[in-house]
């Protein structure tokens, strides 16, 4: 049996390779925010099970990734490392807020 991402890449036909190429980039797109994610908030273990809270805790963490990837107050930092820095200093978390 071939693998999803074989069956995917196989189209004999210049439309169905087009059509593959979306599909392909629309997944390493989706798997490079979901790996960020994951690796700044620990989203994969997170608790949040009742009512809305599992997707406005996404929102607000992609809310914050998208302020952290904006900040240039940290240039040489990673976005994890920012997180945790502004966790630590109000001073830095306010530059990080601004957009300073």
């Amino acid at each position: 049996m071939l693998a999803s991402s074989a069956v995917v890449g196989y189209c004999p036909s210049p439309k169905g390779k087009l059509v593959a190429q979306y599909v392909n980039k629309h997944w390493t797109v989706e798997n490079s925010l979901h790996w960020v994610l994951d690796v700044t908030f620990t989203e994969d273990a997170s608790r949040i099970r009742k009512g809305n809270g599992q997707e406005l805790m996404g929102n607000f963490r992609r809310l914050a990734l998208s302020i952290l990837k904006r900040d240039t107050s940290l240039k040489k930092e990673s976005i994890r490392g920012k997180r945790l820095i502004a966790g630590w200093n109000n001073k830095a978390l306010e530059a990080i807020i601004a957009g300073a």
